[in-house]
């Protein structure tokens, strides 16, 4: 049956770029450390490459920031590789002050073996250990984020970890099988069944989704929320399409409003606690009767105030490309776009 699965899964779900957009060689001026040419370099990215307990060697890549207050784990879309994600995770490094590992699925870019529900799941344990076992990141400190397919092991790892700090879904598919029919129940052959996992993550969730999204529509992430234990307020971009969240300036608005409300009373990443200011953000925990925790019913809500709003970065902000995108009469398709769908594809509802 597992074949069967993983076969649905590579026909389905992955569409790595080919060929990869980028390499990965060791740098003779610093010592044989991993690099990726095709990038600027900077001193504060540490290249990786990590073995899986598939056999699997997955490419990885650490951005830090000086003064980091959490790290993110982000999983990117089915149709992307870590060559053309690298910009977009500089800039989420820089305008929320964390870190931030990001990684390629096995068969993207330059990661080994071939892409697979199972080998995912596989991958984002790699990386997770390199973070706990390297870099001593906690629990405590850590935000997982999945975007599209992406969605799938960041869930499954989250419903494994009772401690991480937050997670964050951006566009987000119920199941494998729910983004092409509207079916009502689980099959055994499904993928990602994202639907039946969601309710086993204990921290809070941050559902990010386009109201316009032809490829995932936007009820997967509405019906995610609902069922989450511990919701924080959500966001959903009026117009936003699949692959261009990133540009509008809501988006990063209010990922900053998240990680900052969930640093609250969090010692940050050095040991420095941040004082915090007031806000009417407010995270809600649903509740029944019998005080377990269920899905889609709210009793009551718990205020988490807000630390002081780190300062805009104007150089290179994805606020200002939202303005050039506007002007464009070109399909959807941006270059920090983390599922680059093609025409065709995205007709048939085959990419996520």
């Amino acid at each position: 049956m597992g074949g069967v699965t993983s076969s649905i899964a590579a026909k389905f779900a992955f569409f790595p770029p080919t060929p990869p957009s980028y390499t990965v060689v060791a740098d003779d001026s610093r010592g044989g450390a991993l690099c990726i040419p095709e990038v600027p370099q900077r001193e504060d990215v540490d290249v990786l490459k990590l073995r899986t307990r598939r056999g699997n060697d997955v490419v990885a890549v650490y951005i830090t920031h000086p003064k980091a207050t959490a790290t993110m784990l982000y999983s990117h879309g089915n149709a992307a590789d870590l060559g053309q994600m690298y910009e977009l995770f500089v800039e989420i490094t820089l305008r929320l002050r964390i870190n931030l590992m990001g990684y390629d699925y096995s068969g993207y870019g330059q990661s080994s073996g071939k892409p697979s529900e199972c080998n995912t799941y596989t991958d984002i344990d790699a990386v997770y250990k390199c973070l706990k076992e390297k870099y001593g990141v906690k629990d405590e400190q850590l935000i997982l984020y999945g975007q599209s397919v992406g969605s799938g092991p960041t869930i499954d790892l989250a419903s494994r970890s009772p401690n991480l700090r937050g997670v964050v879904l951006h566009s987000p598919i119920l199941s494998g099988l729910r983004v092409l029919y509207p079916v009502k129940r689980t099959y055994w052959f499904d993928i990602y069944k994202n639907i039946d996992k969601i309710g086993a993550i204990e921290c809070p969730v941050l559902v990010i989704h386009g109201t316009a999204d032809e490829v995932v529509d936007c009820s997967h992430g509405k019906q995610l929320w609902e069922l989450c234990k511990v919701k924080y307020e959500p966001l959903w971009i009026n117009g936003g399409g699949h692959c261009n969240l990133e540009l509008y300036p809501e988006f990063i608005k209010h990922l900053k409003r998240f990680v900052l409300a969930l640093g609250r009373a969090k010692p940050a990443v050095n040991g420095v606690v941040t004082p915090s200011l007031s806000s009417d953000i407010k995270l809600t925990t649903s509740v029944s009767s019998d005080s377990k925790l269920t899905a889609g019913e709210s009793s009551g809500t718990e205020s988490f105030d807000l630390q002081p709003d780190v300062p805009d970065i104007s150089r290179n902000s994805l606020d200002s490309r939202l303005d050039k995108s506007k002007k464009t009469s070109k399909p959807e398709k941006s270059r920090m776009s983390t599922d680059r769908v093609d025409r065709f594809r995205r007709r048939k509802g085959l990419m996520w």
